[in-house]
């Protein structure tokens, strides 16, 4: 039984050593990269979202800014760009005891690969992105339970720009948020989102 158990711990240590390290072999990918050509611009956005639970559902609204950063020249990958979406969220759940609602605030980092179709020039994109993110308290509802502050993230997308110059983008994207098995139970959360990008 002692034997099982320590096994069991290794896994779990195991499976949150991978996924920090997979973050961090990605972010240093990107931050290795050097001097490609002109980034596309800085943009900030607001997302509105929620969690498909039903009545246990948590709606959360974010506040972010996306910052480029060019590892690979246009000429080489024109259909890929990376940037950087730095974010604040606050999260509005219910209680356990289902007597009410409460606050929940958070902040976070993702490494966002964007894929734009049609090599490079379709105003439609994809987006894939890993990060970590840390909530001001431990998150509980009637159906999820975080037992650490700090979450890995991943994230995908599907959008499109608009306007004269692609200045303005609207996206869906679904998020999920787990500890990646530091500790236990580790239950995660899912969300649905909108976003909407205004870039200068």
């Amino acid at each position: 039984m002692t034997k099982m158990i320590e096994a069991r711990g290794a896994h779990r240590i195991g499976a949150a050593r991978a996924k920090a390290l997979l973050c961090a072999g990605l972010l240093s990918l990107s931050l290795a990269a050097s001097a490609a050509a002109e980034a596309p611009s800085t943009g900030i956005y607001i997302e509105p979202g929620r969690s498909p639970h039903g009545n246990d559902s948590t709606d959360a609204l974010t506040l972010g800014a996306t910052v480029p950063w060019s590892y690979l020249a246009p000429a080489q990958v024109p259909a890929i760009s990376f940037h950087w979406d730095l974010f604040i969220s606050e999260w509005r759940a219910p209680k356990p005891d289902g007597t009410g609602h409460r606050n929940f605030t958070q902040i976070g980092g993702i490494a966002t690969w964007r894929y734009r179709f049609n090599e490079g020039t379709s105003p439609w994109f994809a987006d894939a992105g890993i990060g970590a993110t840390l909530m001001d308290s431990l998150y509980e509802t009637p159906s999820r339970h975080f037992t650490t502050a700090f979450q890995f993230t991943e994230q995908l997308g599907i959008g499109r720009n608009l306007g004269e110059r692609g200045e303005h983008e609207l996206s869906l994207r679904l998020q999920h948020f787990s500890n990646g098995g530091i500790k236990k139970p580790n239950s995660g959360e899912n969300f649905v989102r909108v976003r909407y990008l205004y870039r200068f």
